[in-house]
């Protein structure tokens, strides 16, 4: 599997949150970066892994929209980075191509929020969060930090050199209808969620771990 053209965040600009450089990355995009350049997203029902090793200096973040895709065969690279699926092994591999070890990678994970409130129906949110629980624990990565579900966007900051991140949650209105706006016409474009058979099956005892909910949180 070869690197995704298109996929690859390219929003660089200055962070005046946190004093320097920093890459926004758009849902269905990674950055994987061996300099201290803050990785930041917004997550409404959508999910990003923060994944590091610390001793090599190696780290990264992902954005992906929906767990599965029942029609993974039938789509290129760029479209299938909206599943996590697809979207957890391509930055894992990317993470050891530039350096990292598997067996010292650590995750932070963030999302998962019921923002879109004519879908609560299908728990978007709740299977993204089941979906990359049970991924990391199938391969065997420890999560170090999580923050998913409930009812809240947030706003993630992930400092690659010292693998802290730093959660928002957004209560705004305007904030939460644009996020709402946004992730809705995404899935739109997608035909709706499309449920795929995935190999890392339910883990009821990580599934189910629920982060403290806070305005503003460091892990």
């Amino acid at each position: 599997m070869s690197a995704v053209p298109g996929a690859l965040a390219t929003h660089h600009y200055f962070d005046r949150d946190v004093g320097g450089m920093a890459v926004k990355l758009l849902p269905s995009e990674y950055y994987v970066t061996t300099t201290d350049t803050v990785l930041t997203t917004v997550l409404g029902s959508c999910v990003s892994a923060c994944i590091v090793d610390i001793e090599n200096g190696v780290a990264g973040m992902n954005h992906f929209m929906l767990p599965e895709d029942g029609e993974a065969t039938a789509r290129d690279q760029t479209e299938s980075m909206r599943y996590g699926a697809y979207a957890m092994d391509v930055l894992i591999r990317e993470l050891v191509r530039s350096g990292a070890r598997r067996d010292r990678l650590q995750a932070k994970v963030f999302g998962g929020a019921a923002v879109l409130a004519n879908m609560t129906t299908l728990n978007i949110g709740d299977r993204n969060a089941d979906f990359v629980l049970r991924y990391l624990n199938a391969e065997r990565i420890s999560v170090a930090a999580q923050d998913l579900r409930g009812q809240h966007a947030r706003r993630v900051c992930f400092m690659p050199a010292s693998g802290k991140a730093v959660v928002r949650k957004l209560r705004g209105h305007a904030d939460v209808q644009l996020i709402q706006k946004e992730e809705g016409e995404l899935l739109r474009k997608l035909g709706g969620p499309r449920v795929g058979v995935s190999p890392y099956r339910s883990n009821n005892s990580t599934a189910d771990a629920m982060s403290v909910v806070k305005n503003k949180g460091s892990w």
